[in-house]
């Protein structure tokens, strides 16, 4: 394989011009939202970008440092400007099934392989994915450092995000648009009042024991 080195000063877009140098463009950049969720779906998106001038995205960063209206906008740009991009979830109940380690891998790698431009070079954020007729590099805090990883994170934040809003709807009780699923005090007060209900993964200790909870009480009554 042809080798590549990455300057320091090279900017968010150094990985994908020192990759594409060597003769491994298009590059595609992969990363997922909800793994540490306790409710929802298991969100992968995959995206590869162009570094023409007036297709750079703007505000391009790790979707965590951005705000709301922020991470929509960019959401907006990117999906206008990329030369490829794609999206999967897996329901709870699947990442029950296969337990949330093996369901990020399949979720980073469906979402890869649902592109419409296959990448010759693939870009993670922190976990490898194999099985996709291309190398690829786990980078530690890529969304930070890769610009297409930057991307894939805050289409996977963004659709997540969205989905956990329409949720909110069907389950009122649990305010999944506040906290999106995640194990806060307030999600945690309204597991243990209501149990859990069928997007919570039934594998998280904290649901775990509000189920066992709830089984208690209701023999007592």
């Amino acid at each position: 394989m042809a080798r590549f080195v990455i300057r320091r000063d090279s900017g968010l877009y150094g990985y994908e011009r020192a990759l594409t140098r060597a003769g491994l463009g298009p590059v595609a950049g992969a990363d997922e939202a909800g793994r540490g969720a306790c409710a929802g779906p298991l969100v992968a998106a995959a995206v590869v970008l162009t570094d023409t001038p007036s297709r750079r995205i703007s505000l391009l960063k790790d979707s965590k440092l951005l705000s709301h209206p922020q991470r929509e906008r960019a959401y907006a740009e990117i999906v206008d400007k990329a030369a490829a991009w794609s999206v999967v979830a897996l329901s709870p109940a699947e990442c029950d099934r296969l337990g949330m380690h093996v369901a990020n891998i399949q979720a980073l790698r469906r979402a890869l392989l649902r592109l419409d431009v296959a990448p010759r070079y693939v870009l993670t954020d922190g976990f490898g994915v194999d099985g996709l007729g291309a190398p690829g590099l786990a980078v530690w805090k890529g969304d930070r450092v890769a610009a297409c990883v930057a991307a894939a994170s805050i289409v996977a934040k963004v659709t997540r995000d969205r989905i956990m809003v329409q949720l909110a709807e069907q389950w009122p009780a649990y305010g999944f648009d506040v906290h999106k699923g995640y194990c806060t005090p307030v999600h945690q007060a309204a597991l243990d009042e209501h149990g859990p209900c069928p997007e919570h993964r039934l594998r998280f200790d904290n649901v775990v024991r509000t189920v066992r909870d709830h089984r208690v009480r209701v023999g007592q009554s």
